[in-house]
């Protein structure tokens, strides 16, 4: 579904666009990791926690993507009074709200995986040659 510049029936469909606002945001928001540390957040969650669940994620790349999907008002970070001083991370309502949508990409990724795994199979054979 491609949202026009100047309503549903303009023709010129700007999500096609170089300079479409909404590329940037999906760029941050539809990464791997993204997705992945957005549903690992279903509680507040410490970030050793989040690096321990995502496995073969490094702690630049969580702390940098953390930082994005805070930027982005789908996580937020709160400082917890204790000693070392820790930091949890939790979904808003914003993030909550990318939950289904991710659910059903993941459910359908793991539904497809087999059938995919086979074309890809079958794409390196055909190159191969």
């Amino acid at each position: 579904m491609a949202i026009s510049e100047t309503g549903a029936d303009a023709g010129i469909d700007t999500v096609y666009r170089a300079d479409c606002p909404s590329r940037p945001i999906l760029d941050q928001i539809a990464d791997k990791w993204s997705m992945m540390v957005m549903a690992v957040l279903d509680k507040p969650t410490r970030f050793n926690e989040i690096k321990r669940r995502l496995e073969g994620v490094t702690q630049r790349v969580l702390t940098q993507t953390l930082r994005r999907l805070e930027r982005n008002g789908m996580v937020v970070r709160r400082v917890l009074p204790t000693s070392p001083v820790g930091v949890e991370y939790s979904l808003t309502p914003l993030g909550e709200s990318l939950r289904e949508p991710f659910g059903r990409l993941y459910d359908w990724t793991v539904e497809n995986a087999d059938e995919i795994r086979a074309h890809q199979m079958d794409y390196d054979q055909r190159v191969q040659s």
